[in-house]
Formats: structure tokens, sequence, C-alpha cells
């Protein structure tokens, strides 16, 4: 069979939202074929079908929802791992 899947991601140094990126890549049998990095802020291609997705996508909504999902997702999530490390550290 076919696996479609995506993986998103949070990397940081420090709590500070100014070093935190993220990224959502999407994958389709083990290639990645598109993936948003707020670092860039947009979406990017990576074969074919992904730079037609990115094209699509950086000219709608979904552009936009993406880019607030480095606040909501990350930020939120971050504060709780560094809060939680302290603790136990």
């Amino acid at each position: 069979g076919f696996r479609h899947y995506t993986v998103a991601d949070c990397e940081f140094n420090s709590s500070k939202l100014n070093d935190i990126e993220y990224t959502q890549s999407y994958y389709y049998n083990k290639l990645e074929y598109v993936r948003f990095s707020s670092s860039v802020g947009k979406y990017v291609g990576y074969t074919e079908y992904g730079i037609k997705n990115a094209e699509r996508w950086n000219n709608g909504p979904e552009v936009i929802a993406r880019r607030g999902e480095k606040e909501r997702y990350c930020f939120h999530n971050v504060g709780i791992f560094t809060e939680s490390a302290l603790t136990k550290s």
C-alpha cells in the first residue's frame, strides 16, 4: 500500500518565540514532497506534485493559517516542556 503522512515539528534552543522554528512536512511513500517553514513563511515544494500544491497553498488561506501555528502550537508546547524539564532537573 501507499503511505501519506505529515510531520509537525518545533525546533528550539530557548523558550523565546523568535528562537523557535515551526515546520510541517508532507510525505508520500517516505518522500517529502512539500514543507511549510516558519522561517521561510511559506510552503516549498520538492517534487512536481509538491510544487503545484505549494503554489496553490501559498495563494490561499492555508498559508495564513499555517503562519499562526508557531505561536499556537510551538510556543504553548515549548512552555510546557521547559517548565517540566526545569522542575525535574
